[in-house]
């Protein structure tokens, strides 16, 4: 039996050609992820080599990289330099989530808004306690930002993420900052669930009033008003998509 042959016989099924027309990087994470939670692939076990992969799967490099590059921010795979990529240890270990194609429903999204109130209004209180000059003057430039786009009639969802990316790093606490990174943009839902406001400005401008609130009390090192503030803001967001569901749900 040739070399070859015998390769095609043990491979996984992950390892097969990969055929459109789902993306083929989703569509080779889905794959490989599977074949770990099945067990054909065991922790600690080692992925075949970036060009077996692609004459295997008749995909890109580009896909590969990328795809090994998704099932590490999974927790499925370690890469170690020079060596290859490896089955994670812990893969077995359910990890935790989000829906990768965003939040689709507003029960989804106040979850999470119920999620972040949990670790973000400590976030706004340690930020009172520790922020540093520097931190404090990349909030007042996050909220510029946030300005700016509101002139633009733009959603300004990346500044308003740099806002409360801004405040997990002022807590000193590297923990915060790679929980928000870890949700990253889902946290600003209005770019994921469409609302009908009858002003886009209107909207926006409430809620920057809110994100000034908690600014001036982390700037004043008000460590309560701080997190009164924060909370007032998440949970205010919360009560608007709530509000937006029973309207949604309301046939009248």
């Amino acid at each position: 039996m040739s070399r070859s042959a015998s390769s095609a016989e043990t491979s996984p099924a992950a390892f097969r050609r990969v055929t459109p027309p789902r993306g083929l990087t989703r569509e080779v994470v889905d794959r490989i992820a599977a074949d770990i939670r099945q067990g054909r692939l065991a922790p600690g076990a080692r992925l075949p080599t970036e060009q077996e992969m692609i004459a295997s799967m008749g995909v890109s490099r580009t896909v590969v990289r990328e795809a090994i590059a998704a099932l590490r921010a999974q927790g499925l795979v370690t890469t170690r330099q020079g060596v290859g990529a490896f089955v994670a240890d812990g893969a077995l270990r359910p990890p935790f989530r989000l829906e990768t194609e965003g939040l689709r429903s507003i029960a989804e999204v106040v979850h999470v808004m119920e999620l972040r109130m949990g670790v973000e209004v400590e976030a706004a209180g340690l930020a009172a306690e520790r922020a540093q000059p520097a931190q404090i003057e990349a909030m007042a430039t996050a909220l510029e930002g946030i300005e700016r786009a509101i002139e633009r009639d733009e959603l300004g969802v990346r500044e308003d993420f740099a806002f409360h990316r801004g405040i997990a790093e002022a807590t000193g606490n590297p923990q915060f900052g790679r929980f928000l990174e870890f949700l990253g943009r889902y946290i600003i839902p209005r770019q994921s669930v469409r609302t009908e406001a009858p002003s886009l400005r209107g909207y926006l401008v409430t809620i920057q009033a809110e994100h000034r609130a908690i600014f001036e009390a982390i700037r004043d090192r008000s460590v309560s008003n701080a997190r009164r503030t924060m909370r007032r803001h998440l949970l205010r967001s919360r009560d608007r998509y709530r509000r937006l569901a029973a309207s949604a749900a309301d046939p009248s």
